[in-house]
Order: C-alpha cells, then structure tokens, then sequence
C-alpha cells in the first residue's frame, strides 16, 4: 500500500512538472515572439531611465486585459491548479480528521510560511550581510508574540488537561499566573537586542524593518486569534468559514472560466459578473448543505475544552437537533421526501454564506490591486499555479507587493506609509475568520452564565487552596438554606 501511494506521489509530482514546463515554455514564447531572443520593442524600449531619476516604465499588460473565458493556455493553466487544490484538499481533510490540537498545529505552519514570505518582502541582501543575526530579531519577536496569544486562548485548556496531576497542575497553574510578566520581558529583551545592533549608516533600514515586523505581527495574529478560539469552540465554526471561503474562490473560478464574459471590476480584468453571481449562488447553497452534513457529527460540532486528542462527546445543543417540516401539498408527487430533517444552524450557515460570497472576494480585488501598483504577479511561489502562501489567503488575507522597496527605497516615510495601507488592508483579510466569531460570540453563545462558564471562571482565576475554600463555604450555605427550609 506505501509502495502504490509512493509511486502515486511520484507520478502525480512528474505530471505537474510536465503542466508547468509546458505552460512556461509557451508563455516564453508568446512573449518573445518565436522561440529566439527577444529584442525590446514598443515604447518602454525607447524610455531610458536617467541616474537617480523616479520614473517608471509605463505598465505593460501582456494577458491581464483578457478575459479567461478567451486565454488559450487557460486548460493548461487550470490542470496546474486542479493538481495542486487536490494536493491541499487532502492533507486538509486529514488534518481536520486528526482533530482540533492537529488543526491548531497547521495554523500555527501556515503563519510561519506567511511570515516567512512577509518578512522576506522588504529585505536587503546588501543591508543584510552587514548585519549578522538581525533576522534572528525578526524571529524573537515572532514567537514571542505566538507565546502571548497562544497562552492566553488556550490556558484554562492547559489546565484541564492536566488537573489529573497535582505536580503539572500546579506548575502549570505557576506558568499561566506569569504567563504575561514573561512575555512582556522577552519582548522587552527583544527591543533591547535591537537598540544594540543599531549601526552606524543602517539606522534607516533597521528602524525600518523593525516597523514592518510589528506591522507583520499584526497582521498574522489578529486573524490567527479568532481562528484560533473558533477552532476550539468546535471544528464546525473554523472549517464551516474556511469551506465557503474555498468554495467561493474555486465556483468564481469556474464560472468564471466557461460563462465569463462580461467584466467586473478594472483592478481583476479577469473577474467577471458571471462568476461573482454564479458563486454567490454556489456558496449560499453549499453553506446550507454542508451546515446539514457537518452538524450531525460530534466530533466537529463539540467544543475542546482540553488539549487532548481523543474522541469527544457532548450534547450538541438545539442548534443541532434535527427540526421536521412536513412538505407542502402543491409539491409534484415525484418529489421523493414528504417531510425534510433541517438544523437549526443550517438558518445560521446562510448568514455567513451571504458574508462569504459577498465580502470575501474583495480582498482578492484588494490585492489585485496592490500587485498592478506595485507591478508583480504573485507573492511567492510556494503552491504550483497558485503563487505562495500569501497569495492562497487573499481572500483572507491579502498583503503587501514585494518591490515596495523598490518603489520607495529612497523615501521610508512613503515606504511606511505603505506599511500602514496594509493595516487597512488587514481589516479586509480578517473578515471572515473575525466574523465568524463574532456571529458565535453573539448569536450562537448564549448570553446568560452557566455552570461551565462558571466553573471555568473558578478553575482559570482561584488556586487549589482558594477552590477548597469555596467549596467549604458554599457547602455550609447549602447546609444552612437546606435546615432553614425545613
């Protein structure tokens, strides 16, 4: 069986290298006219640029202006892209078998492939090389962060993992009480490191990278939080989201790809009516289907309270306890069920479906726009036909151009003014993952305390002499109002 999955691997990585030579090969061509070297013609051969001048080269459009319903190599192109969705789709569902601790850990993969690629966008290898272990700060700060954040959402989880044990129960319950002293420290640590690496004639560049971390910081962890905390409070309220999000992109792909014929905004020339509609129709639908589907397995309805990995158990609540509606008498009689099973939550899927297919793909339209101001294609390469990690969550998350140091190498005022236009751009990549906590938080979670919530609040805040203490006292409040009635 390994040895069949194997060669399936091989083959499958073969067949994508052939997809990609070939598409690469004939867009060289295309660009060049005929298989030999190509000679600048046209307008932006005549521009010389002068030492130390600002001007740019006018934009030249090669295949943005046409629409994918009319590009030759758009079969090549989408067998790239189908190869590498089924790639994703799999290790996803595995992952999401596996269950929530595994889904955090794949969080936590992707935010340091993204910061990765973020921290890399505004680098120099000149400045670099004249800073050893600089890009170590980078780093410091990064889990530094991911200690704060992390510790705060899963604490009161730690905890009942191991309040089996006196000895990690209290060492645990020692690490959460200076949870937040240490990671002020360590961040204190940091910006001590960076004052004494400050170099004579790099002071810009320093202060300027020292910005765009924080400003990276920002960005993956915001959206990570909510995640995060919608993760735990069950796998339904993460994969849900995520699903309407993947299914909007992938419907407005393939809408797009055989109806497409009428634009729909200059900043995607590739974006039309046709696939915006035919995927807002796609994700209200899929969101009431699979709400059905995913609502009647425990394992993702459940919240985690621990950090365990084992089979979960719960009462799903009424959100998801089948209600019966009996079919209308002017329905055709070869209509095949006379009474139809709904969850209740299936009324809650169509809000976050409608938030999908409606808001979602402006943060695609976002970073279309960034990369034509700042004249790339994709963040990264990191996915065949896809770009990079970045480029996969512009839906989620769209972020800054790569040559935004070039753009503005002279001038940080402007290069930081950039910096914060990805901040107004954050408020577009987080809108699902925040919404969707936010719908939880207030439609979904009821608003009165309950015994959990309660306990929770004793077991996170009161230490093991102050927990007996209470239960001495409310044992003799008990005894009292018991004797007082009778």
């Amino acid at each position: 069986m390994l040895r069949l999955l194997w060669s399936l691997d091989i083959l499958g990585r073969l067949l994508w290298r052939i997809c990609h030579d070939l598409v690469y090969i004939e867009t060289m061509d295309r660009d060049n006219g005929s298989g030999g070297p190509s000679t600048p013609s046209g307008p932006t051969a005549r521009l010389r640029r002068r030492k130390g001048s600002t001007e740019v080269a006018p934009e030249v459009e090669t295949n943005g202006d046409r629409l994918l319903f009319n590009d030759r190599n758009k079969y090549k192109s989408m067998l790239i892209r189908t190869y590498s969705t089924v790639w994703m789709i799999g290790g996803f569902v595995s992952i999401i078998y596996l269950g929530h601790l595994y889904i955090w850990a794949m969080v936590v993969v992707i935010q340091i492939f993204m910061a990765k690629e973020l921290f890399n966008l505004l680098r120099k290898a000149h400045e670099d090389r004249q800073l050893p272990g600089f890009r170590l700060l980078n780093w410091h700060f990064f889990f530094t962060v991911m200690l704060f954040v992390y510790g705060r959402i899963l604490s009161q989880r730690l905890v009942n993992t191991v309040t089996m044990d006196k000895f990690l129960y209290k060492l645990v319950g020692r690490l959460i009480k200076y949870h937040m002293v240490t990671c002020y420290f360590l961040y204190i640590a940091g910006f001590m490191w960076f004052i004494l690496t400050l170099k004579k004639k790099m002071y810009k560049y320093q202060f300027s990278q020292y910005a765009w971390t924080h400003m990276i910081l920002i960005v993956v962890f915001t959206q990570s939080a909510f995640t995060v905390a919608n993760i735990f409070e069950g796998i339904f309220w993460f994969l849900l989201p995520a699903s309407l999000i993947v299914i909007n992109d992938i419907a407005a792909y393939i809408f797009g790809f055989f109806f497409g014929r009428t634009p729909l905004i200059k900043l995607s020339p590739k974006k039309t009516w046709e696939g915006f509609i035919g995927a807002s129709f796609a994700t209200m639908i899929s969101a009431f289907v699979l709400a059905n589907i995913m609502g009647r397995f425990q394992w993702l309805t459940c919240p985690r309270k621990d950090l365990s990995t084992g089979w979960l158990e719960c009462d799903p609540g009424s959100l998801f306890k089948p209600e019966y509606y009996t079919v209308p008498q002017w329905f055709p009689e070869w209509f095949p069920w006379r009474e139809i099973s709904i969850l209740p939550v299936q009324w809650h899927a169509l809000c976050l479906g409608l938030f999908a297919s409606i808001i979602a793909p402006f943060g695609g339209f976002f970073a279309s726009g960034f990369k034509r101001a700042f004249k790339i294609k994709d963040f990264g390469d990191s996915i065949p036909g896809h770009g990079g990690i970045t480029d996969r969550m512009d839906c989620q998350l769209p972020t800054f151009a790569s040559n935004a140091r070039n753009k503005f190498r002279n001038d940080v005022f402007l290069e930081l003014l950039a910096i914060f236009c990805l901040l107004a751009l954050t408020n577009v990549q987080m809108v699902m993952a925040v919404f969707a906590y936010i719908y939880h938080q207030s439609f979904i979670v009821p608003q009165s305390l309950s015994i959990e919530m309660i306990m929770d609040q004793i077991l996170m805040n009161l230490t093991f002499e102050e927990q007996r203490a209470l239960y001495t006292k409310l044992g003799q409040i008990i005894m009292e109002k018991q004797f007082g009635e009778s």
